[in-house]
């Protein structure tokens, strides 16, 4: 009779385990971005959308209410929540080992976006504790929430493999890009050293002169600087031009695959 119960008891463990695998396994699929046939994880995306603008709203104002506190409250919790399902899930995001997988998956980065998100309103919990009360200095950070909609974005997707099947090229670019302005700092700085206080105030020109963007905060006075600006803002046109255009080709292609 004993080793009967002790089958039955085996047994049952065993549906309970696979009952929780199945368990896991769907909520994988919810939280994750939606396939079309599913109406659940379709709901679940746009109320994850509503509740990211809807903890965003306090941000636009200087003043704090009742109803804001409530808010951020509410909101927190739910990404506390939507955190922890993506945590006990990580084995079906992350190939390989599934024990690692567990370890791995809050150094992700859109895993320490979602941290970062939910640290600056810890405070609210409790804010009798004194460590807690260091994270105000990290509320800055609530404005990574927005950065929750990539999730959801199909167009970053597609951005995303734009950069991981060009990453080569642009690097190439990059690479290019801070030897222009170094190189483009040391000339400045040393043409033309009055109008420029430190080195930082020159790759901070260089910069800028790069970017064509031209803010008019510090620039050169003597002939020969103005000439080294004419002949850099040339080069950092076509500079700035080749991964847009590099970017923009990758884009297409992508756009016409999933066609």
């Amino acid at each position: 009779m004993q080793n009967i119960l002790t089958i039955v008891n085996i047994c049952s463990i065993i549906v309970s385990i696979k009952v929780v695998m199945r368990m896991r396994k769907r909520i994988f699929e919810i939280i994750e971005v939606a396939d079309k046939k599913d109406k659940v994880s379709n709901i679940y995306d746009v109320g994850m959308m509503v509740t990211i603008i809807a903890s965003l709203i306090p941000l636009a104002f200087k003043a704090t209410n009742v109803v804001f506190e409530w808010l951020d409250y509410i909101t927190v919790a739910i990404f506390i929540i939507d955190y922890i399902l993506r945590l006990i899930t990580a084995d079906y995001k992350l190939s390989g080992n599934k024990a690692k997988a567990f370890i791995l998956y809050p150094f992700t980065p859109m895993a320490m976006i979602d941290l970062l998100s939910i640290l600056p309103s810890v405070t609210i919990l409790n804010s009798g504790f004194k460590l807690l009360k260091l994270f105000r200095l990290l509320r800055t950070f609530r404005v990574l929430r927005a950065l929750k909609f990539l999730r959801y974005s199909k167009s970053f997707v597609i951005i995303a493999n734009v950069f991981k099947k060009q990453k080569r090229v642009l690097s190439a670019v990059a690479t290019l890009a801070v030897a222009y302005v170094l190189i483009s700092a040391l000339v400045i700085f040393n043409v033309e050293p009055e109008s420029f206080n430190s080195f930082f105030d020159a790759i901070y020109w260089a910069t800028v002169s790069l970017t064509t963007m031209g803010y008019g905060d510090i620039y050169p006075v003597t002939t020969i600087g103005r000439f080294v600006t004419m002949v850099s803002s040339i080069f950092g046109i076509a500079i700035i031009a080749l991964p847009s255009g590099i970017i923009t080709a990758g884009y297409l292609d992508e756009i016409k695959e999933k066609d």
